[in-house]
């Protein structure tokens, strides 16, 4: 028999945390995260999510052996977005799913199912592990590589289990990818020479010695021009906080672009090394020397794959042929820097919702080509 109960002491959290590193041994493509990473995530007092939302951990069991895990969540801002864009009242979550099997995947969702019931949800999205802003989505195509950094993977057959569980799709994610040694196509090259002939235009690095004034001008264009999209929640000061502590030792001056107009910001570009290619081999963890290698290599990294997570135009400008431009530029100045200063041959661009024709035209016209999709699920509880 399969019992699923709550994670309750330290030794349930262990083991919620190392069931992952099992169950995943044999994927060759399975990135395993730090220990300490994913405690952090999943902790009240560590991760400013918590600051807005309330969750529960599950572990799975057959008798004495641990067989899966799920968390249940409730996002109280998700709560107060409007229901034609993803969330909304009534909406709860799970995510960070671990099953041995479909029937243990099933007692899982099944009881993830209940904890939101008793909330008093009456919709469920899955899987979302934690935050929309960390790993959403079900991989469902593009196992045959790695995940870059930020990224989640999971087996095949998870698809199987959840859509057994009762869920249809709600939304896909997806990721491009591209070979960043070539140039870009005639055209948009002579959109970016357009635009520094044009004096209205800047476009800069940020300075990470003002990382606090950088974040927020960011934020707030971020905010701006994400405030329609499917699934936004904005995000607050203890997640900003707790997102600069993590990303700073990746952040680099030349890799994220500020675009101004008429002295403005306007526009801005985020690019990370793929830290996943460091922390792949230290199988997650820090210890005995893993510390010490991923230091040298966050001093100067070597990464073969740049991740571009976010990038975002203000909403004036998003529907005019400035946008492009301005994205074009970031896109290409921060390309030159990859290869020349990283010794990077590959982007990654995303994740992108499947509709946001305005990045899909970008992506298009730069070359590139969709190689992973994420599924977010839903079901009426």
């Amino acid at each position: 028999m399969i019992q699923v109960r709550p994670v309750a002491t330290k030794a349930d959290t262990r083991a919620f945390i190392d069931l992952a590193y099992r169950l995943n041994a044999d994927d060759p493509n399975w990135v395993p995260p730090l220990r300490q990473e994913v405690a952090e995530t999943i902790s009240p007092k560590k991760n400013g999510w918590f600051s807005h939302a309330e969750g529960q951990l599950f572990l799975a069991e057959r008798g004495d052996k641990v067989v899966g895990r799920i968390s249940a969540h409730v996002d109280t801002l998700a709560l107060t977005m409007p229901a034609d864009r993803g969330f909304g009242p009534g909406t709860g979550q799970w995510g960070l799913l671990e099953a041995e099997d479909g029937e243990v995947a099933a007692a899982l969702i099944r009881t993830a199912e209940a904890w939101l019931k008793g909330k008093g949800l009456t919709r469920a999205l899955g899987p979302i592990s934690l935050s929309i802003w960390e790993q959403p989505g079900l991989l469902t195509e593009g196992f045959d590589h790695p995940p870059t950094v930020l990224m989640g993977h999971n087996k095949p057959e998870q698809r199987g289990w959840v859509e057994a569980a009762g869920y249809t799709p709600a939304k896909e994610l997806v990721t491009y990818e591209l070979d960043i040694t070539q140039e870009f196509p005639p055209i948009v090259q002579r959109i970016v020479a357009a635009g520094e002939r044009n004096a209205r235009i800047r476009v800069r690095e940020v300075d990470k010695a003002k990382f606090a004034e950088e974040a927020a001008i960011i934020l707030g264009i971020l905010n701006d021009a994400w405030g329609d999209n499917w699934g936004f929640v904005p995000l607050t000061q203890p997640e900003i906080d707790d997102v600069g502590k993590k990303l700073k030792p990746i952040v680099f001056n030349d890799l994220i672009r500020i675009a101004e107009l008429d002295g403005e910001p306007v526009a801005f570009m985020i690019t990370l090394p793929d830290l996943n290619e460091a922390v792949a081999p230290l199988k997650g963890n820090l210890l005995p020397f893993g510390w010490a290698k991923l230091l040298l290599w966050l001093r100067r990294p070597k990464a073969r794959t740049m991740r571009v997570p976010l990038m975002g135009v203000v909403k004036r400008l998003q529907a005019s042929r400035m946008a492009s431009q301005l994205a074009f530029m970031m896109i290409e100045y921060i390309r030159r820097d990859a290869v020349a200063h990283y010794g990077a041959s590959r982007g990654e661009i995303g994740w992108i919702l499947d509709d946001n024709q305005g990045m899909i035209a970008i992506a298009d016209a730069i070359q590139s080509r969709i190689n992973k999709r994420y599924t977010i699920f839903e079901k009426a509880l």
